[in-house]
């Protein structure tokens, strides 16, 4: 493969991903960029963002939701999907790893090269929301019946 062509918009998409930890969209990506470049296109963006999943620089998480999500971070680690809010957080867990790299270290049908997890449930804010429904639902409910009580 030919060497690749120095591109200050290409960097700048490479940082960005780096930067966050939200794994965003190319929508998101794009809107952010054009603060810095306010001339360059989607199809720029998605260009990019496609050729440095390509040459392994970022991930492209394309098991979440509608629309593809892009990781600056390329180190082995797995994902969590909130299936309430739609949130896409890291998962660093030592025991995981081990756990997926000797399965494919004992895969006997090829060479693994990429180990992928994902996770689906709900967020701990999610989570914390939903309680926090439930008891002032509680509540009102309480006060209802204690002023039917009254009467």
């Amino acid at each position: 493969m030919a060497a690749l062509k120095y591109s200050r918009q290409r960097e700048s998409i490479k940082e960005f991903l780096r930067s966050r930890t939200d794994h965003p969209t190319a929508d998101t990506v794009y809107e952010n960029l054009r603060q810095i470049y306010p001339n360059i296109s989607l199809g720029t963006v998605y260009r990019n963002l496609s050729l440095l999943s390509d040459i392994g620089e970022i991930r492209k998480l394309t098991n979440f939701g509608s629309a593809d999500r892009y990781d600056g971070r390329v180190a082995p680690h797995s994902h969590f999907m909130c299936t309430k809010c739609n949130r896409v957080i890291d998962m660093q867990s030592d025991s995981l790893n081990g756990i997926l790299e000797q399965a494919a270290a004992e895969f006997i049908h090829g060479k693994v090269f990429d180990v992928d997890a994902s996770f689906y449930g709900i967020c701990k804010e999610c989570l914390e929301k939903e309680q926090k429904q439930y008891f002032q639902v509680t509540l009102e409910i309480m006060i209802i019946q204690f002023f039917q009580n009254q009467q």
